[in-house]
């Protein structure tokens, strides 16, 4: 039942210390190694941590005389090096855990406020992996690269899963290596946020933009027969004699040196963490890396639903996991039942009764449900804008398409309780206004009237988690990018 925290980035040692916390019936904290030391005495404090394994002295100086106990995987000052306390003596055995024992405190991303601590029991952990393991066709042969964060719960559960069958995991060394790390592990399988595939797609686009006109139409010529194999894939069909011969063809000419440059086994990626532009999962299914987008919250151990190979529908994020119920209330929020919801947020029980209802948890996000059970997202609950003139707009899937244009790295469209919607945007380098104004423009072409930009400012400095724009998780965090800029906001609205 006590209390140890993890603060490092994904390494072989994270993976045991957790494991050796879960077996002894200890209470892991992981704490992103990407956080501020102010962020990391509060979850330390808040969680009541004894103990606490560090990466390196980076980390370790960040907790210093805030846990009675530091133990570091790298050389660190006032830390028990991790080879020295694994060989120490240690009267230790295996504790009696119950299923619905605590097994972690996950500490939200906060991006609407005050992180919180999701409350996992045993239970609610392996119920999700066993079941999100039915989702995926995974075997001993697989290999992954883990590089998303293991301090949340969508890359944990994920390395659980490969754990249970026997793969292969590999661990990156840097966020910025993962290209080159990819090369070198050449994975089959690799789970990521949507802001990694939005850049790979932009990154692709621009390099096909620069080919001479023979080259860019022998790339699209590919593609096309790429998605007509794919649409044939999603739905569990055999390619046609035709189709099978110019797909072949395809992929020698174009897509296998797409294919080299991740490691050339890839089988399927796997998108969570945020809602993925259909014309980005429209993309890499059509160039034969086919991406199955899923659905969760850490307060949901994480994984809800998930599309399947073989069983895709774009714009989705597939039909629930076994045991997981859904139904959408009548506000259109997504509500969610099942082995895996949380025991609650720690120290927080009214907060707790807010979100579980007879069972029910509040996911906070807006969808539907076709008659097939595949759930789309519409939009986060919160992040809904109100016009001043009674509109509704969903703002993330205005920005997700803004993030499409290789001029913009970054955009966050504003207007709540405002007359029209607006947007600040973070460009590219070299990027004019004109440039950035067609963009806007043509994404205007295709919106209802009330979700049009009518206004825009630019930013130079893309937001980043080490300036708090940004969660560990790489997600938005509005309060903070509309107080931040509260003058350039104030201005667009001025006029």
């Amino acid at each position: 039942g006590d209390r140890v925290a993890i603060l490092s980035y994904n390494r072989l040692e994270w993976a045991l210390a957790d494991y050796a916390c879960q077996l002894l019936g200890v209470v892991d904290v992981p704490i992103y190694s990407t956080l501020p030391a102010d962020q990391c005495a509060f979850i330390l404090k808040d969680s009541g941590a004894k103990a606490a394994f560090v990466e390196n002295a980076e980390q370790a100086a960040k907790i210093r005389g805030q846990v009675p106990h530091l133990i570091a995987f790298d050389p660190a000052e006032g830390a028990v090096p991790f080879d020295a306390f694994l060989k120490k003596d240690q009267d230790v055995s295996t504790a009696a855990v119950h299923p619905d024992d605590l097994a972690t405190i996950i500490y939200t991303s906060g991006t609407t406020g005050v992180p919180k601590g999701v409350m996992l029991t045993h239970r609610n952990l392996v119920s999700n992996m066993l079941a999100s393991g039915k989702a995926f066709d995974v075997t001993p042969g697989d290999t992954i690269l883990s590089f998303l964060p293991l301090s949340h719960s969508f890359e944990r559960i994920f390395d659980y899963l490969f754990f249970w069958w026997g793969a292969s995991i590999g661990y990156a060394e840097h966020v910025d290596k993962v290209a080159d790390n990819m090369l070198e592990v050449r994975p089959t399988i690799m789970a990521a946020v949507p802001r990694f595939y939005e850049k790979v797609y932009s990154k692709i686009r621009k390099s096909v933009a620069d080919q001479k006109p023979w080259k860019r139409g022998l790339f699209e010529w590919a593609r096309s027969v790429g998605a007509q194999a794919a649409e044939c894939r999603r739905h569990g069909k055999a390619l046609p004699f035709g189709l099978k011969i110019r797909y072949g063809l395809a992929k020698l000419l174009v897509l296998k040196k797409l294919h080299g440059r991740v490691g050339g086994r890839i089988r399927f990626f796997v998108s969570g963490g945020g809602a993925l532009s259909r014309e980005v999962a429209e993309f890499f299914h059509s160039i034969g890396l086919p991406i199955l987008e899923g659905y969760g919250l850490t307060e949901t151990s994480p994984v809800l639903t998930v599309n399947r190979l073989g069983a895709t529908r774009l714009g989705t994020v597939g039909p629930a996991i076994p045991g997981v119920e859904l139904k959408i209330a009548a506000d259109g929020e997504i509500l969610a039942r099942g082995p895996n919801i949380m025991k609650g947020y720690y120290n927080k029980p009214e907060e707790t009764a807010q979100v579980i209802q007879d069972g029910w948890f509040s996911t906070g996000d807006i969808g539907e449900i076709d008659a097939e059970g595949f759930l789309k997202i519409t939009d986060r609950k919160k992040d809904l804008l109100k016009t001043s003139g009674g509109k509704y707009i969903a703002p993330g899937p205005i920005e997700g398409r803004l993030k499409l244009c290789p001029r913009i790295l970054n955009a966050i469209v504003i207007g709540d309780r405002r007359k029209f919607p607006a947007a600040l945007i973070v460009t590219a380098k070299g990027a004019t206004r004109e440039e950035i104004a067609k963009d806007v423009a043509a994404l205007n072409d295709t919106l209802a009237h009330h979700e049009q930009i009518k206004r825009f400012e630019l930013i130079d400095v893309d937001f980043s988690i080490e300036g708090g724009e940004l969660t560990p998780t790489m997600k938005v965090r509005r309060r903070v990018v509309e107080q931040k800029y509260k003058a350039l906001i104030d201005a667009i609205y001025a006029e």
